[in-house]
Formats: C-alpha cells, structure tokens, sequence
C-alpha cells in the first residue's frame, strides 16, 4: 500500500493545511469542492432523464428494463453498506432508491409530467444537502450520534477492522487521532500491539507512531503520528532556565519533538499531588547520558537552594571537572564514594527531625530560609552518582536501597546513572525505589524493560531503535512529567565546558552552602572523608586546581587572629620590625597611565556584538571564543564568560555550529533578515 492510499484512510486534513491558489475564486471553489459530489450527481440524474424519455417513453420493455436496474442497484448499495456504519447503510440505500425511481418514472413519463417536477425541485437538492451535512459532521464527530468517519482499510490491514476514528487534531508535523475501537472485540493493549503495523503502513519511523489508552475506557484510544524528526539537529544548552531561583522551580534538560521543554521536577508538591524524586538515569555507551547530566547539574548549580553531592568512581573528574567547584562534595574514587554514601545515611534521620521541629511535612523552598527562631535553614540535597555500577559492584547491590527508600521524606534526591539496570548490576529493591526514570539509547528492548514502566513501552517507547545513534534522544517518565510525555521522544541540550565554566562562575555567590545539620551527621558518619573532602577553585582556567578545606567550619577573622598568635617565630624574622627602605620602585605602564574604567555587562555584551560585526566586516568566516578573548581581556571577562556569549550569539542565530568543536559560522545580517530571525 503506498503512502498516500494508505493516509486516504484516515480523516481528511482541515483546509487550513491545503494549498491554496487562483485569488478568491480559486480559495472559494477549494472551499466548496468537498460539498459539490451530492449536487452534481442531482444535476446529472436530472439531465439524463431528458435524453431517457426521448429513448424509452411508452416502452413496455424499457418500463420492465429500468425497474428492475433501479431494484438490482438499491440492493447492491444494501449489500456493499454493511461494511459501514448503520446509518450510513441506510442513507446509501434510500438515496439510491429514490434516485433511480425517480429517473425511472421520469425516463417513462417525462421529467416534467405530474409531480415528477416537483419531486425532482425539492427532492433532489434535499438529498443533496443530507449529505454536505454529513461532510461537515465527518469532521466535527459526535454532532449526529454516529461514532464518527469510517475508517475501514488501513485500520483494517493493521489488525483494527471495525474501529472508528472518532476525532482528529492536525498540526504541521504532528497528527493525533481518537479511536472508537469495537466494545468487546478489541482494546487499547491491540492498539499499541498494532503500533508497528500502523508505523509501516505509513511508512514512518517506528517511534514516530505511539498510543495512548483512554484512562476512562478500555474502548478507547489516542494514537499520535510525528511523520518526520525534527530532533535531528541538535539544541545548545541556552544556559539556566530560572538562575537564582529555587530548586523547586523545572530543570529544564531538553526539548521534546514538538519544542515543549523537557524538564525534571527535584522536590515534592503536596499542591500537585507530586512526590520529591528519585531519579534513574540509563543509557549505554555513546548515547548521551553523560553530557544530559551536565546540563542538568549545570542547571542545578545555579540555584540558590540546593547543594549538590556528586560521585564518579569510574571516571574521576573527566566527566564532572567543569562542574567541581560548584559542588559541595566530589566523591571521585571508591572510598569517598563509599563514605559519602554512609553520609547520606546518617544524614536522612537528622534532617527529617529537623523538619518535623520546624512544622515541614516535607522540603519546600522555606526550608532554605533562616527560621522563626534564628536557625539556619536546610538547603534541598541532591545526589547524583555517575557510574554506578562501579559503585554497586564494589561495594553491595543493596547499597543505595536504604536510601532510595528514605532519602525522599528528609529533602535528598538520589539520582543513579548506569549502562544497564539489570538485576545483576542494581538491585531490584533500589531499582522500585527510583520511581522515574531518565531513559537514552539502550541495546535492546529487554534493557528498556529495566528503565521504562509498561505503561511507556505499551504507548511506543522504543529507546533500542537509538541505541548510540542518536546520543541525547531520551524518554522521561518522571515524576510530574504527564503521562502522555512519557513515550514522546526528546533531546538533552548539549553544551560545552567553557559554558558550564561560565554558570559555575557566575552563580557562586547565589549558590547554598551546606546546613549545619546535614554537615554535622557527615562528619560523625564519614569522618575525615568530608571534613578533608577537596573543595575546587573557582579561578577561571584552573578547575582543576584544588584545595582541602572544612567547609562545614568558615573562617572567621577571629580565628585567623588566632591561628597568628600560635604562630611562635618566622625563620628568624621580627614582625614588630618596621621594614627596611625599600631600594628601588618599579613602575608598571607609563607615568601618565590611567587607571582601567570598569566595564558593565551591558558593555561587554555589545563589545561582543560590536567585535563580531568586525570580524564579518574583515572577511572572517568561521570564529570561536579564542578570536574574542584576544580583544575582551581589556574588559576584565574571563573565558567561561565569553564562552557564554559565543552561546547566546548561537541561539540568537548570529552563529552556527560546525562540525569542529568551538568553532562557529557567521551567518549575515541580511540572511537573518531574510530567515525571520
């Protein structure tokens, strides 16, 4: 069956989605087309009675002749309408009879003797708009009390014989269509089993079909077609969705096919019936998990309550190094992973006091604030362990299960990324605890088993049709992410690590330090392991530098008073000395150098502008963050911050990718001009 019979099948595209041509008389003929078959088919049994009655008038064989052709065609409609619907049959077949009667009678006794004339005049154009009322109710189902268009054929090939499309809504690169199936003969379960059939049928992607049941009746189905991909290209991270906000507001992670974002909900809301999350993020080699990890950690690292403890005992910093100094613990090998784990324990029981004393059901933002009483308040944790297989695997499949279980009511998200969550790598006590899921690219279908619930998979979830294809496709059937999104495919952002640089930088003085109380239950847990745990500098360049610091204990003026008195002696040196002249001064610059006017961010952003309208000016093609930092040294913006820039330059489509890292095509000002932009 080729494509366009087989889309003949379904219910006709609005007009809306037609070309359109020839001025207004083009538009108003297009627009009359469907309604003109009936008037036609009117008009031609009335002029066919003419040349009918100079043939056949007084003829007793031609009376005999016609009769019974008008009887053999009223029964054959009877015949060829029980594949329809009933009322369908029956208006087929009163149509027709009346049709041929009349032309029978009229071809014997003329068309204007008697009442033939007049039956003709108000008979005809009545038949006639019976069924432009049809046409019009065809699209608008339910109005006649029929269960709507017959859609026989393709329904029928795919194994839906008797299920009627009862509804449509068409966008430009969606369709979405409302089965009526049969009551007692089919389900919404042979629906999704008839999914691949259908998608072949089409001759579309197999993700590109998927079903959703009708909560309210097992009668009833949605089935949503999306003919052509348009996650192909890919979307660069366009920095935080809501910086300096709460963690309570969405993480956004992506965009789904249609544009939406796709987003992650952290904490719980007892206004939306949602619970705070557990998160299990799966994906094998190549598909992407990694680098959505860092947009959502990204994400998190510019809000102003949530601090964030992260693990990666397989790959140390070479996935999270642009992220380090924005975390408040980097487990990077097994022993600190291993007791950051019994950290977390020992923390649930002593924040979900915490909580209780201070009238918390669960985490929400005010939690974050300084209470009635003067206390500080308890930032939302998340724990986000890379790799954690390696984790499972050295230490206990059971490992992470007393947390998954109980970390929720005390303001922790754990977040578990792996290849493969079988039972073998996770235990399935943990794997029912981490109620979402965070679904890329696997090797088979048993594998999305392990991820997806039934519900996902039975509607069209198909993640092994990417395997590591397509990194960043993904499924997300998490909590407060609506059903009928959780088989709808989406692609994380993909970002670079000057970016990510540039966020760590930028919202260090938004982000939350760690509760005393939190901090108190990890030292008593992990001892040294988080007091001497290594903290990240933030100069920019030098992510990697680090330095061990007790971040649970700040250092006060007084206690660097102190640390001076217990200083005895300085190799010999008095400091109650006054200093000795010194010999020479050296001077930087010239004597008349002024001193450097600080420039805003606002000027900065333009010089940016400025520079990439010279760089276009000067023939330059392709530029990347190196051709700016050559001139914005002078504006006191570090690289991460540029980086940013170059990013938003991107978004704006005054840049495009290509296909080396960091280097990005000037597109024109009169292209954008052209394109809308």
């Amino acid at each position: 069956m080729s494509r366009m019979s087989a889309r003949r099948d379904l219910p006709d595209l609005p007009m809306a989605y037609r070309p359109r041509g020839g001025g207004i008389g083009g538009y108003l003929l297009q627009r009359a087309a469907p309604y003109l078959p009936p008037w036609l088919l009117a008009a031609g049994t009335g002029l066919a009675s003419l040349p009918a009655h100079s043939l056949w008038a007084n003829s007793a064989a031609a009376s005999a002749g016609l009769t019974l052709a008008s009887a053999a065609l009223t029964a054959t409609t009877w015949w060829a309408g029980k594949a329809t619907t009933p009322q369908r049959r029956i208006h087929s077949t009163v149509t027709v009879g009346a049709a041929t009667s009349w032309l029978t009678a009229a071809a014997l006794a003329g068309p204007a003797t008697g009442p033939l004339q007049g039956m003709f005049l108000i008979g005809g154009p009545a038949l006639a708009v019976s069924w432009n009322i049809r046409q019009m109710l065809r699209t608008r189902p339910g109005h006649d009390g029929e269960s709507g268009a017959d859609s026989g054929g393709l329904l029928e090939k795919v194994g839906l014989a008797k299920t009627l499309v009862t509804g449509s809504t068409v966008a430009p690169n969606k369709a979405t269509f409302q089965l009526q199936l049969p009551p007692g003969e089919l389900t919404a379960d042979d629906v999704a089993k008839a999914a691949p059939r259908l998608a072949s049928a089409l001759d579309v992607a197999p993700t590109a079909v998927r079903v959703h049941p009708d909560p309210d009746s097992h009668a009833r189905a949605q089935v949503t077609i999306v003919p052509r991909d348009l996650l192909k290209t890919t979307t660069v991270w366009p920095g935080p969705s809501a910086p300096g906000g709460s963690v309570a507001e969405p993480v956004v992670v992506g965009v789904y096919e249609d544009g939406t974002p796709a987003v992650l909900y952290f904490p719980g809301d007892p206004k939306q019936a949602r619970n705070a999350m557990h998160l299990l993020v799966m994906g094998m080699t190549g598909s992407g998990k990694s680098e959505a990890a860092l947009v959502a950690l990204g994400e998190l690292v510019s809000r102003r309550d949530v601090v964030v403890w992260a693990s990666d005992p397989a790959k140390a910093d070479q996935t999270l190094g642009p992220l380090l100094p924005a975390l408040d613990w980097a487990a990077l090998d097994m022993p600190s992973t291993v007791a950051m784990i019994e950290a977390i324990a020992s923390a649930i029981p002593e924040r979900t006091k915490w909580l209780a004393k201070y009238g918390y059901k669960q985490w929400e933002p005010a939690c974050a604030q300084v209470q009635a009483d003067g206390s500080p308040g308890m930032p939302y944790l998340v724990c986000w362990f890379e790799e954690a297989a390696k984790t499972i695997r050295e230490t206990d499949d059971d490992a992470f299960t007393g947390i998954a279980q109980e970390a929720r009511s005390a303001g922790i998200s754990l977040v578990v990324s792996l290849q493969r969550a079988s039972g073998t790598q996770i235990s399935t006590d943990t794997r029912a605890s981490l109620g979402s899921s965070w679904c890329f690219g696997v090797r088979d279908d048993r594998d999305a088993g392990f991820a997806l619930p039934d519900e996902a998979l039975d509607a069209g979830a198909a993640p092994q049709s990417w395997r590591d294809k397509r990194p960043g496709y993904h499924y997300l059937a998490a909590n407060g992410v609506p059903e009928a999104l959780w088989a709808t495919p989406a692609r994380s952002y993909l970002t670079s690590r000057d970016h990510l640089e540039w966020a760590v930088t930028t919202f260090a003085d938004v982000r939350a330090t760690l509760d005393p109380v939190t901090a108190a239950a990890a030292r008593q847990a992990a001892g040294s392991a988080f007091t001497d745990r290594t903290r990240h500098s933030l100069t920019p360049g030098a992510s990697a530098a680090a330095r061990p610091v007790e971040s649970d204990r700040s250092v006060s003026d007084a206690d660097a008073d102190d640390e001076l008195d217990d200083v005895e002696e300085f190799d010999g040196i008095d400091p109650e000395q006054p200093l000795a002249p010194a010999p020479a001064v050296m001077r930087f610059g010239t004597p008349d150098a002024r001193p450097r006017r600080t420039v805003s961010t606002e000027e900065a952003r333009q010089a940016m502008t400025d520079l990439l309208e010279e760089f276009e000016a000067a023939g330059m093609v392709e530029v990347g963050p190196k051709e700016f930092m050559d001139h914005c040294d002078r504006h006191g913006r570090t690289r991460g911050w540029v980086s940013g820039q170059v990013a938003a330059l991107v978004l704006s489509g005054r840049l495009q990718e290509t296909d080396r890292p960091g280097r990005y095509r000037i597109i024109p000002q009169d292209k954008r001009v052209l394109a809308g932009v």
